[in-house]
């Protein structure tokens, strides 16, 4: 006889009440022995579950909707996404106090959501259990919450009827949003961009103490039309007062005040403020700079400002390192000294020390630098500089000094320059001999860096351009080097997954023959910073019996960089590299190529973890698979 046999075993949880479980059969003859027994075992089971629930404290999660009938999807999605008591849900709270004070303040956010999309009708509705949470009192709440509902009714649109702010400058240095004009949508949003816009145009003509000094707004629900006036109290039109500081630091006072350039008597405007904090944050000796303007004006018509500093730790201490299988290990160091006699003097140490473990021996240097700001002006710093520098590379041997006084000039916060003379000298060893050479040196920079990011940039451009003028003394010959590098970088889509780098690398030596030339000012091309796959400075122009640096020099490299997840992205790269005996490249000049792939790992803070893999793909190398570990992208 066929058996058809159901069985459902159903447990409930209401709030804090006991579980209930109920047990049902039904089956279309009588059970057997052993089917008595498996209903036997689900009663069990049931009873069982009974107990664990009772000693946990088990209940349901609270169920919390919202209903936006008529509504957008994005205006669902952003009223859903501002909800307290929608979060709160969300993460199992179950407690009657909680739930209840994020739907209070739910009644709030949601009216302000709508709002700022210009629905100033709204009706919103949040219920507990079926009762509205406004009439629950907090000193009488119920036991559980089971079902909280939330109704959003936006009603129509608004658009401005009457759209005006008086009175404004002439001219004003501030557009005011086009979205405030009569048939516009209207928002709370566009309100404060005008209300800020106006205030700002009344700054940037010298009035620091603007402020909104009325406003009408009106909702004309019958039309849905929002008519809004808006006036403004420009102040007085004031000149800067003194600049005096507000907190205690361990640089000097006229030392902050020589810095920062305050521009005591001339006429307000709010860029001059901005630049004085940003003078002292470049700095390196603070950690946070703010400057406020006095409540009220003086009687002589200026204006005082505070300044508020906090100073950084006076020293800090720096590491780098990278690895790879042709140039070896290389470590570096720093130390820096932020404020060594009391007036933000920057003081920085350095040493680096390569091709540890690598065929040649070992490059070591040291480096002395000292900046002194605001010497000759808020925007002019002077540095003294000392280097030695002892290399032994694949093609030469060198030991260099070189001591030199500068000046850099800050432009703005993406571009500065810098000029310095010095005296330098060179014991060489290359394939024209044993040489030294002594120069009076010139070092002329300009760098604009218009990245959005210096640790991994995914838009913007970097250039950095040097000249480098040599007077020969004692029989050296005089001439000039000239160095470009130039970086660019473009993101594919908008959440920047797929980034775009490149970079040009120029060198030129104009003057001195070949042989004349000290091998430290020569190009040669190959390893991590040039072409990755091929040696360490393992191209060059035939020489002799050997091979020399050349006077001409090219690279290019090229990189798409695609987010693999959070904090891992693959590279592909492809790098070319050109050196000529003469001041140019060309088509006839000596190549090499090299391309692979990367793996990055971000770590916040510290930047990205690099690992390179590359092979050569032109030129006569036959070292094969090179590797590179550093700390940053490759450029």
């Amino acid at each position: 006889m066929a058996l058809q046999l159901w069985l459902a075993v159903s447990i409930t949880v209401s709030g804090a009440s006991m579980p209930n479980c109920r047990f049902r059969q039904t089956a279309s003859a009588v059970l057997s022995p052993g089917h008595a027994g498996l209903a036997k075992g689900v009663r069990a089971l049931c009873l069982t579950a009974l107990i664990l629930m009772g000693f946990t404290g088990a209940s349901n999660a609270v169920e919390a909707r919202l209903q936006a009938p008529g509504s957008s999807d994005e205006l669902r999605d952003r009223l859903q996404g501002a909800s307290a008591v929608l979060a709160a849900s969300a993460r199992g709270e179950t407690e009657v106090q909680p739930l209840l004070a994020a739907a209070l303040s739910d009644y709030r956010t949601l009216v302000q959501v709508l709002y700022d999309q210009g629905y100033f009708a709204p009706v919103v509705r949040i219920r507990l259990d079926g009762k509205d949470a406004a009439s629950i009192q907090p000193l009488n709440l119920p036991k559980s919450v089971n079902d909280i509902a939330i109704s959003v009714t936006a009603g129509p649109q608004f658009r401005f009827g009457q759209a005006e702010i008086t009175p404004l400058p002439s001219p004003q240095s501030f557009d005011l949003p086009s979205d405030f004009a009569t048939g516009q949508v209207a928002t709370t949003a566009v309100l404060r961009d005008t209300a800020t816009a106006g205030v700002e145009n009344w700054r940037a003509a010298g009035h620091p103490l603007a402020k909104i000094g009325g406003q009408s707004i009106t909702a004309v629900h019958a039309q849905a039309r929002l008519n809004a006036r808006l006036r403004l109290a420009p102040g007085p039109k004031l000149r800067f007062g003194d600049l005096q500081l507000a907190t205690t630091s361990s640089v000097r006072p006229d030392a902050i005040a020589r810095i920062a350039g305050f521009p005591t008597g001339e006429t307000f405007h709010p860029d001059q403020v901005a630049q004085s904090a940003t003078r002292l944050r470049r700095t390196g000796a603070f950690a946070s700079v703010s400057i406020r303007p006095a409540e009220q004006a003086n009687p002589d018509g200026t204006l005082d400002f505070a300044a508020s500093i906090e100073d950084l730790p006076p020293r800090r201490l720096t590491f780098g390192a990278e690895l790879s299988s042709s140039d070896g290990l290389e470590i570096s160091t720093s130390w820096t000294h932020r404020n060594l006699f009391g007036a933000a003097e920057r003081l920085r140490f350095e040493t680096r020390l390569t091709g540890i473990g690598s065929a040649n021996d070992l490059d070591g240097r040291i480096a002395l630098r000292l900046d002194r700001p605001a010497v000759f002006g808020p925007d002019d710093n002077q540095f003294f500089l000392l280097e030695v520098d002892r290399l032994d590379e694949e093609h030469f041997d060198a030991t260099q000094g070189f001591g030199a006084v500068g000046l850099r000039r800050v432009y703005s916060d993406t571009m500065f320059a810098e000029a310095a003379v010095g005296f330098a000298s060179t014991l060489a060893d290359d394939v024209f001999g044993k040489r030294r050479f002594k120069f009076l040196l010139g070092r002329l920079r300009l760098e604009q860096d218009l990245r959005d990011s210096r640790l991994n940039a995914t838009s913007g451009t970097y250039l950095d351009a040097r000249v480098l003028p040599f007077i020969g003394i004692d029989g050296s010959k005089s001439g000039v080097q000239l160095r470009f590098d130039g970086r660019v970088y473009q993101s594919l889509g908008a959440s920047d997954r797929i980034v775009l780098a490149g970079r040009l690398q120029l060198g030129s030596v104009l003057g001195p023959d070949l042989s004349e030339v000290s091998p430290t000012l020569l190009f040669f091309s190959g390893g991590a910073g040039s072409v990755r796959g091929q040696e360490f400075q393992s191209l060059g122009v035939p020489a002799g019996n050997g091979i020399s640096g050349g006077r001409g020099y090219l690279a290019l490299s090229g990189e798409i960089r695609a987010r693999l997840a959070e904090q891992f992205t693959l590279v592909g790269f492809y790098d070319v590299g050109l050196v000529d005996s003469s001041s140019f490249v060309s088509s006839n000049s000596a190549r090499h190529a090299g391309a692979g792939l990367g793996l990055r790992y971000d770590v916040a803070g510290l930047g990205a973890i690099r690992l390179d893999l590359a092979y050569p793909v032109d030129g006569g190398t036959e070292d094969g698979l090179q590797f590179y570990i550093g700390i940053g992208q490759a450029f």
